[in-house]
């Protein structure tokens, strides 16, 4: 089996968190794909590179690459947002172990949102891991309703 392929975008502010995930989870086994910033501009705009970032998620996705997103900011607020406006993403903004692992199990989440001023670089390497360890529980509930979702998405319509 191939090695989870992890998508990351980050705005200047969460740079040298980018920057130690992309080397420390390279290094425990993942393979690590950078949509930027390549260099630091407190002026930069993060939607593009979040939103290259989800949209590599979702390709990957299609073809049966098994992959998951990391986008992070500031406070991992709008870098979800940007994620969430890509059809085919579930971006979750997860702030503590807890709801890494929900964003998950009951979720199905492709992306994580993590805000780089908010934790230690030690925390949000334990929220990212439990984010990308975590398996989905196909529970008939949450397949229900993700599906829900999906059909809003694509079709405008609100089941229920």
């Amino acid at each position: 089996m191939s090695p989870l392929r992890v998508h990351i975008a980050t705005d200047h502010a969460g740079m040298e968190l980018s920057a130690h995930l992309i080397a420390h989870l390279s290094a425990t086994g993942y393979q690590m794909v950078d949509h930027g910033p390549k260099a630091y501009d407190a002026q930069d705009d993060y939607p593009a590179f979040c939103i290259h970032a989800a949209q590599a998620v979702v390709a990957d996705q299609q073809v049966g690459i098994e992959a998951l997103g990391i986008v992070l900011g500031g406070s991992g607020n709008g870098e979800q947002i940007a994620a969430n406006k890509v059809r085919g993403v579930r971006a979750a903004l997860a702030w503590n172990l807890e709801t890494a692992k929900l964003a998950r199990e009951h979720n199905d989440a492709n992306v994580v949102a993590v805000g780089g001023r908010q934790h230690s670089v030690e925390e949000a390497t334990a929220i990212i891991e439990a984010f990308l360890a975590e398996p989905f529980s196909n529970a008939e509930r949450h397949v229900r309703r993700i599906g829900k979702i999906a059909r809003f998405e694509s079709t405008g319509e609100v089941d229920g």
